[in-house]
């Protein structure tokens, strides 16, 4: 089973940013400045984690304002809160393990979906169903890039989304790896700096991780 043609332009898309930002935000207030830091320093994405109330609104508040800003939900334990994101405006869904009623829901509804996994058999769960794009979580505990290597060995059409103590230093190697079709950080946008109003600061490091992208795109990493 083939992507749908919104799931291979989605994961193109994320493969293009290549640093998809994990946002927590406790409060919707700060989604607009913080779409705007994104926009601005060159990473046109946000994952919005479910995990908080503001989720939702936070979501909404992005799409509706920045139509060009990739917004989807992370952390989406339910049909309940994939309706709700979905609803609000997320262009993607992403979950931090592997549940097959989610995964199925999702593309009954033909909305791009990223599981998380952790070994062969969740990945060959996902492969199952048709999927070929994964996310890797926790990433760094779970054997980091060493154990994205001998996986894809095998699986070797399935292509990976490492999120979990990425960050500046190591994500080049991530992505300098052609089974990486993106990587997930919050490292430049960590919950204080938002919480605190330092949108100039989320800029700034928002601009250093697209910086790395981009050389490592054209070869110069």
């Amino acid at each position: 089973m083939a992507n749908s043609k919104r799931a291979q332009e989605t994961f193109d898309r994320f493969h293009e940013i290549g640093i998809i930002p994990v946002v927590v935000l406790n409060d919707a207030k700060d989604a607009i400045p913080l779409g705007d830091a994104l926009m601005k320093g060159g990473l046109p994405a946000a994952e919005v984690t479910f995990r908080t109330a503001a989720a939702e609104e936070s979501i909404r508040q992005m799409a509706k304002t920045y139509p060009d800003l990739l917004v989807g939900a992370g952390t989406v334990l339910t049909r309940d809160q994939a309706d709700r994101a979905i609803d609000a405006g997320a262009k993607f869904i992403v979950s931090c393990g592997y549940d097959p009623d989610i995964v199925q829901y999702c593309l009954d509804k033909d909305i791009p979906v990223c599981p998380g996994t952790a070994t062969p058999s969740e990945m060959m769960g996902c492969i199952r169903q048709g999927l070929d794009h994964v996310k890797f979580f926790p990433a760094e505990p779970s054997g980091g890039l060493t154990m994205i290597k001998a996986i894809t060995a095998a699986l070797v059409n399935l292509k990976i989304m490492p999120t979990g103590g990425i960050n500046a230093t190591n994500v080049v190697d991530y992505l300098k790896n052609e089974k990486i079709f993106c990587a997930g950080g919050s490292w430049m946008v960590k919950k204080n700096l938002i919480e605190a109003g330092e949108f100039d600061q989320i800029e700034a490091k928002v601009k250093e991780a697209a910086r790395i992208v981009r050389d490592v795109h054209e070869g110069r990493l």
